[in-house]
């Protein structure tokens, strides 16, 4: 019998429209002949399930589970896929650990660590991991534009600290953009981080585990049209996305091999998939650790398991099989 599979999609964010498109790339990865799948949309409005004749019906929150042409159905794995809160924060992962359902994905401490930027980059530093120098602003917060840029220089980034996918971030190039850029920021969330902007080569690297075998994936070069990697260059075609990237095999062994320690360093689950900015001077350094990266098929990791020479469709199996036979 066919094992249910819920891709649970939507949440409280801008990055709902991510979320879904990445819902849609991983259904069509997941086997249909092992696995029935549903699309789960959780809004501050409604949690329903998708069903095939296009109609919905509410998930019972006690048990995650449905009503359907008279009876229940319960799942038996979850693949989240919600960019920001709940799904990327540890809420949700709590919530189903509590329900003794597998998902996908890193654990409580893992996501939440992971989703707050700031706390990331600090723990990471004290591994050696090399990053931005960086200002946190919470909501409230009394702030000095001439400080911030005196410590930090011109130009800065300034995004949301809790929020994902370029929603809400600005490249500041002088100090009269400094309050309009902090107050979109804090339209995404409740703190929002300032950081020195970082000349180079932006990659991304993806990995993977499942039991003990852990893949690293060929890393990516990202070539922006923009100012900077925007919410356009991700998602309406305004970049180049070069997979491998055209980086030295010194370098490569070197970002492969630091991904593979944050991987650890983190107690990651599942898919992750870390950016960096390389220097011109050949530095590698972090600019932030996604627990639950895009999945559309033209997204990072699809691109990085397709160059693996390994198949998509396997890869969704092994972290199901896993996880379900954690049971």
């Amino acid at each position: 019998m066919k094992k249910i599979i819920a891709i649970v999609a939507g949440g409280y964010s801008s990055e709902i429209v991510v979320s879904m498109k990445s819902a849609q790339g991983i259904q069509s990865f997941i086997d249909p002949e092992r696995y029935t799948s549903y699309i789960v949309v959780i809004t501050k409005e409604k949690w329903a399930v998708l069903l095939p004749d296009n109609g919905e019906a509410p998930i019972d929150k006690n048990d995650f589970g449905f009503t359907h042409a008279g009876g229940k159905i319960r799942f038996d794995f979850a693949y989240i896929t919600i960019h920001g809160t709940p799904g990327e924060d540890g809420l949700l992962q709590g919530y189903f650990d509590m329900l003794g359902l597998p998902y996908s994905g890193c654990g409580v401490l893992a996501a939440s660590l992971t989703f707050n930027k700031d706390f990331c980059k600090n723990y990471l530093r004290s591994f050696g991991v090399q990053t931005a120098p960086s200002f946190l602003l919470r909501r409230g917060d009394f702030w000095n534009g001439e400080n911030i840029i005196s410590e930090l220089k011109l130009p800065v980034f300034v995004k949301p600290n809790d929020a994902g996918s370029s929603f809400g971030v600005t490249k500041v190039s002088s100090a009269g953009q400094l309050q309009a850029a902090i107050n979109l920021a804090f339209a995404e969330g409740n703190e929002v981080l300032i950081e020195s902007f970082m000349p180079g080569t932006e990659v991304t690297c993806g990995c993977c585990q499942v039991g003990a075998k852990k893949t690293v994936f060929p890393i990516t070069e990202v070539v922006s049209q923009n100012e900077f990697f925007d919410y356009d260059a991700k998602y309406n075609g305004q970049v180049s996305e070069i997979t491998p990237a055209r980086i030295s095999g010194t370098l490569t062994e070197e970002i492969q091999s630091l991904t593979a320690k944050i991987y650890d360093y983190l107690g990651a689950k599942g898919i992750i998939r870390v950016d960096y900015i390389i220097s011109p001077q050949g530095e590698v350094r972090l600019l932030e650790v996604n627990t639950n990266s895009g999945m559309t098929a033209t997204s990072f990791i699809p691109q990085q398991v397709k160059a693996a020479g390994l198949d998509i469709r396997n890869v969704m199996t092994e972290i199901i099989e896993s996880e379900l036979n954690r049971k």
